[in-house]
């Protein structure tokens, strides 16, 4: 396993807009703290950022001798909305900037049947210049169940369009994250997210479902407990000799600093890398 740090460190849970902290330091923290990569998300840098940025950027990446484990090209994937599919009918920008900052996976979102053929032909154009496409296991989207998002995949059937394994929205939805689920899933893994969330009916934020409508989490490290049994997932994946990117993909700005959740996270993973703690 290989840990990337996402620049989704330094977002609010319910702002994925606006980082609030410069690149450059999160660079620093990754550094720092022993990841092998960042996770480009548009608050960022995305489709919409000028081109001298986004070489800048892929400079200091270099410098620091780190690559790019995946980008997230706009706001209204992450953001999971009626929008979030349009890049799969316009994907060049996103191969554009995927090309720029040498990121071999870009996040999508599929939110109907419809948008599994503009999927499949996405991944086509991908193809042709050597990047994967992957989606979430996210709640209100085609993938918001094992069932659905194996069925999906099923569907669009080509061999570099996966899924990003993220136990908690699974979690959330009062699905199976486990074991047998990681296994039924494993022909299509791309990418695994961590980030870990408290069920409690009167929690901080609400998150929209379609399977159990709107459910309310508070927001707790991966290292914690009730929450999702990180200790099982990541034995699963160490078991099974996983060598992909491990992803801290949770939202810290305003529930605890930064750098903090950084370091705890990156000390929780490294029991199962074999990496120094």
């Amino acid at each position: 396993m290989k840990l990337s740090l996402s620049v989704r460190i330094a977002e609010a849970f319910d702002n994925k807009e606006r980082s609030n902290m410069p690149f450059g330091e999160m660079l620093q923290l990754a550094l720092k703290y022993g990841f092998q990569a960042m996770c480009f998300r548009a608050s960022v840098a995305g489709i919409h950022t000028p081109l001298e940025v986004v070489r800048d950027y892929r400079a200091q990446l270099d410098a620091a001798k780190l690559q790019v484990s995946m980008i997230t090209g706009d706001f209204a994937v992450p953001n999971n909305n009626d929008n979030g599919p349009d890049g799969l009918r316009h994907i060049k920008p996103y191969l554009d900037l995927a090309a720029e900052l040498r990121a071999p996976l870009i996040r999508v979102c599929m939110k109907q049947q419809e948008d599994i053929y503009w999927a499949q032909r996405a991944a086509d154009e991908a193809a042709e210049r050597g990047i994967k496409l992957a989606h979430q296991s996210h709640a209100s989207s085609l993938f918001e169940t094992p069932d659905n998002a194996v069925k999906t995949l099923q569907a669009i059937g080509r061999p570099n369009f996966g899924l990003i394994y993220e136990a908690a929205n699974w979690f959330l939805c009062g699905q199976e994250y486990g074991p047998a689920v990681i296994e039924r899933i494993k022909p299509w893994l791309f990418n695994v997210y961590v980030q870990n969330h408290r069920l409690n009916p009167q929690g901080v934020s609400p998150v929209q479902t379609w399977i159990k409508g709107p459910v309310r989490v508070d927001h707790i490290g991966i290292w914690e407990k009730d929450g999702v049994d990180y200790d099982l997932v990541m034995n699963t994946f160490r078991k099974m000799h996983y060598g992909g990117y491990v992803t801290v993909h949770q939202a810290f700005a305003g529930v605890m600093p930064v750098e903090e959740s950084v370091r705890l996270s990156a000390q929780y993973l490294k029991r199962f890398t074999g990496g120094a703690a």
